[in-house]
């Protein structure tokens, strides 16, 4: 990313951040956690991302056999969390408009 990129970059998230505070009946307070929560959706997702083919493979190696282990814990041993799909950062961004709520973060950063 240039500076040209960079500054541009900055000037749309100042825009969205202004947005948000102009159309919403929240405190910044209030939706700070809602939105470092999501950035911290989308950086756990990048990483389980990294590791998803590892996880899978062997998962799929083990599975049968009696060393067969669930692949929440093959994921654990290998990026260190798991990151079950219906806490994604995709599932949350394609969920229908009347489903997106601020109220759902909470049980996604806890999954």
């Amino acid at each position: 990313m240039n500076k040209e990129q960079l500054k541009k970059f900055e000037d749309d998230l100042w825009k969205s951040a202004d947005s948000l505070r102009a159309n919403s009946d929240l405190k910044s307070s209030e939706y700070s956690t809602c939105v470092l929560g999501i950035i911290f959706l989308k950086f756990a997702d990048n990483n389980y991302r990294k590791h998803e083919s590892e996880i899978e493979a062997e998962f799929e190696e083990l599975k049968g056999s009696r060393r067969e282990k669930a692949v929440a814990e093959v994921a654990i041993e290998k990026c260190g969390f798991y990151l079950p799909d219906h806490a994604r950062y995709n599932y949350l961004l394609e969920l229908p408009l009347a489903m997106k709520s601020f109220s759902l973060l909470p049980s996604f950063l806890l999954a």
